[in-house]
């Protein structure tokens, strides 16, 4: 008992509740839930009548609540709780009755709640997607409005509910089911039925459910359901639908216009007008759409909307070609205009776009003349003196036929219109420049285009109304220097792509930009001007290249494909300009270091790694002549040093290259020996002793390699008399080991050995450096001996050093080492050819 008063009480709290938002539907009905199983579980085995019929309400209740929070799966057995209670009601009514009148009251009794849980049992099966479970339900309920009449208008409803719900699911068969059934149950009682116009409602859904369905096979029984509908209640939306339906069905014009003239007399909007017009005209019916647009003016002749009709007049005349009658129309309007007659700013706005419409049909058609004659009627609209910016786009389009029809000065009257009313438009300044073009006037054409450049520069920084886009900007630049291209203009052009190249964000555009800007810098401009050329190319296009190839692989842009072939067309555009400028120094060398930062951008095959390789291998020889040809000693040693910097570089770049393959007839060892050691010993590098070490060590290496190292050694600024003479020993010993010695090559050697040995002049010499020297001349006077081919002037040399060294012995009173030197000397004699006689 104290289980069931809470249970109760809970029940009326809940109840209580039901206004003021405190609980929402879901939380209302887990109440009633709790309550309602709490009462169930209490019931004793013989409950009072109260009992029974409160179970029957707090159950009947708690079905419903489930079925409207859309859970109707937790409402069938509550649903089933309340069937059974009823039963059980009616069996103790029975029990209890004292004769035939008391039953028939106890029966009606029973039965209200009977319909009411049948009914809830039906919403439950349609939610739950049972239709023949719904259909008995509702069956059984049709079945008991003969006792219950009053519920005749509820359960129509009910069905047309359920007839909506799955019109909307798409389940055309069991709406129209529905829908059927809410029609017919109306009619079974007038006194109670859901009156005429709700009838006409199921039935113009009905119609419609039937023309979704199968509109081939259903039309008659939508046809009928529509022509029932406007029977019933004649409306708007019936007499469209009607219409439609008569449209697809394919019907006569006759047929159509008896449709129409059903509610011709009825009141109707001017929307519903326009879209039956439509409608009609739409389905190719000109002649009913056009008579009915025309009663429809007739009908709005007051309305300030009146103009919707016009205009939908005019739409559809041009749909259907018949340009001369829009015209006409068109004329009406603007006669009206200035006649007090005036379209409302919504009907105006969309009557410009149907005349620019009309007009950029033509443009593009090339029948210019008419797109004029289309734009002049737009023109008409506005007053002398107005500024818009819609008008100033009209005068740029009138500008633009005018330029298509080569009437250059009307062209010209346009634009100052245009500049006029938007003067800061970069489509205004895009049109003074096509007719700066085709007037041929440079000047002018460069000037907007650094008037449209600006315009897109500052374009990021403008939150007014002209902000320019940026890809309006570009496009339009793009569209300029194509322009120009096409008119033979390579000046405007590339001024024109000087700035597209600077703003354009889309990779694959602004390589082409760029690349077209070289050819054409590369091409017109270095023929009347080299230097700038050159220039220009190396401080702008270039660089611009190198940092967008640069961000489009950190941010993966556009595919790797078009990304190499792009840095391939770059680096090799440089290497051509590096060849061609040989006699330019500075300029090759800095196209050689761009062609290689360029290929830094390519895959690393063999063939980008021999490119890298020379591009830095040129550069570094470049850097070493022009340090030699420098007199400024700071900028000598700053020469230098990048020549190492290129070098470094190099060699680790070879060290990979050389695996790639045999490289044994390659000189770039032998070059990257000699570049180094000339920048070294130019700086003066303490570490230069020690880079040369391995270098004596190698069997492979070349004697005139060493005879430059022996050169370089002692060229100024460099002096290392060390490294020279190890240098010319190495050679000499190289010259030695050879099958048959080449004599001139020994002589030279020999000789640059002897000088550096014996400088000319000295008068007190090492005893140790006289005898290293003696067997030089030892070496020599053996070659000599022979062969026949060693120089004769060499000999003479010889032997004149010789001698000379014993005068200067004798005359510091060293008469043993004179007589040696000298009679060194005249073992020479024997050898000379013609000159022997004079020195005898």
């Amino acid at each position: 008992t104290q289980v069931e008063e809470s249970a109760i009480s809970l029940w009326n709290w809940t109840v209580t509740k039901h206004t003021g938002a405190v609980l929402n539907d879901e939380q209302r009905a887990k109440l009633r839930f709790v309550a309602c199983r709490l009462v169930c579980l209490c019931e004793g085995s013989d409950p009072p009548e109260g009992t029974i019929r409160r179970q029957i309400l707090m159950s009947m209740k708690t079905g419903k609540g489930w079925i409207d929070i859309g859970k109707a799966e937790f409402a069938d057995g509550f649903l089933e709780i309340a069937m059974n209670s009823i039963e059980k009601l009616y069996a103790k009514l029975l029990k209890g009755s004292d004769g035939e009148a008391d039953i028939h009251m106890h029966k009606a009794d029973v039965e209200k709640n009977l319909f009411k849980v049948l009914s809830y049992r039906a919403e439950s099966a349609v939610a739950q997607g049972d239709f023949q479970k719904a259909v008995m339900c509702v069956q059984r309920c049709k079945d008991m409005l003969m006792k219950l009449p009053k519920e005749t208008c509820y359960l129509s409803i009910l069905c047309y509910n359920f007839g909506v719900e799955t019109y909307e699911w798409k389940r055309y068969e069991q709406s129209s089911f529905w829908l059927s059934q809410s029609y017919d149950i109306g009619k079974m009682d007038m006194k109670y039925s859901v009156g005429k116009e709700m009838q006409a409602k199921v039935l113009r859904l009905l119609a419609t459910a039937y023309f979704e369905w199968d509109c081939n096979l259903y039309l008659d029984k939508a046809l009928k359901a529509i022509s029932l509908a406007n029977q019933e209640n004649l409306h708007p939306a019936g007499c469209f639908l009607k219409i439609k339906i008569l449209l697809k069905s394919g019907a006569s014009d006759e047929d159509i216009n008896s449709a129409v003239a059903e509610f011709l007399h009825h009141e109707m909007s001017l929307d519903f007008c326009l879209n039956t017009a439509k409608l009609l005209l739409e389905h190719g019916r000109e002649s009913v759409g056009f008579d009915f647009l025309k009663s429809g003016a007739e009908r709005f002749e007051s309305s300030p909307d009146l103009g919707k009709i016009t205009l939908l007049h005019i739409e559809f005349l041009l749909q259907n070609k018949r340009e001369l009658l829009a015209k006409q129309k068109v004329e009406e309007i603007i006669i009206g205009h200035y006649t007090r007659k005036q379209l409302l700013p919504e009907a105006l706005n969309r009557l410009h776009i149907i005349l620019w419409d009309r007009a950029a049909q033509h443009y593009e058609a090339k029948s210019y003349s008419e797109a004029l004659h289309w734009y002049n009627y737009s023109v008409s609209f506005y007053t002398p003196g107005q500024i818009d910016q819609n008008l100033a786009k009209l005068q740029r389009n009138i500008a633009s036929c005018y330029l298509n029809l080569k009437q250059i000065d009307k062209a010209k009257e346009a634009v100052k219109e245009a500049e006029r009313c938007d003067p800061n438009s970069i489509f205004t300044k895009f049109c003074v420049y096509k007719i700066a073009v085709m007037e041929k006037d440079t000047e002018k054409a460069v000037e907007a285009i650094i008037e449209m450049g600006k315009l897109v520069e500052k374009s990021p920084q403008r939150e007014d109304k002209l902000r320019v886009d940026e890809n309006t900007g570009t496009n339009l630049l793009s569209l300029a220097a194509q322009i120009a291209l096409e008119n033979e203009q390579q000046v405007v052009a590339i001024k024109a792509l000087e700035y597209l190249s600077e703003h354009l964000q889309d990779c694959q555009q602004l390589f082409a930009a760029l690349k077209c800007l070289v050819r054409l810098v590369l091409s017109k401009v270095m023929a009347e001007n080299e230097e700038k050329s050159v220039t220009y190319v190396l401080n702008h296009s270039f660089p611009a290249a190198h940092k967008k190839l640069a961000v489009s692989f950190s941010e993966e842009k556009f595919t790797g494909d078009t990304r190499i072939l792009d840095a391939h067309w770059f680096r090799k555009v440089a290497w051509n300009l590096a060849v061609r400028f040989r006699d330019y120094p500075e300029k090759m060398r800095d196209f050689f270091l761009l062609s290689f930062k360029l290929s830094q951008f390519c895959p690393s095959d063999k063939a980008v790694l021999i490119a890298q390789k020379t591009c830095l291998l040129m550069a570094a020889a470049v850097d070493l002549e022009m340090g030699r040809q420098e007199e400024t000693p700071s900028k000598q040693t700053e020469l230098l040093t990048q020549s190492l910097q290129h070098l470094q570089a190099c060699k680790e770049i070879w060290k990979v290259l050389k695996l790639t393959g045999d490289f044994a007839k390659d000189p770039t060892d032998t070059l990257l020996l000699l570049y180094e050691f000339e920048a070294r010993s130019k700086l003066n590098d303490p570490t230069l002793h020690k880079l040369m070490e391995p270098v004596w060590e190698q069997p492979q290496i070349e004697v005139k390699t060493l005879e430059i190292i022996a050169s370089l050694a002692m060229e100024s600024p460099a002096r290392y008399p060390v490294l020279c003479k190890k240098a010319l020993k190495s050679a000499l010993n190289l010259h030695r080991k050879q099958a048959v010695i080449d004599a001139a090559k020994f002589s030279k050697c020999l000789h640059s050995l002897i000088n550096l040995s014996l400088p000319t002049g000295l008068m007190d010499l090492d005893a140790c450096v006289l005898q290293e020297v003696w067997d030089y001349f030892e070496d020599a006077l053996n070659v000599v001996i022979s062969t026949e081919a060693y120089p004769e002037m060499e000999i003479l040399w010889l032997l004149t050093r010789a001698w000379n060294t014993g005068i200067f012995q004798y005359t510091i009173g060293k008469y043993k080492e004179a007589e040696q030197w000298c009679g060194l000397g005249m073992r020479f004699l024997n050898h000379l050819g013609s000159l022997k006689k004079s020195y005898e």
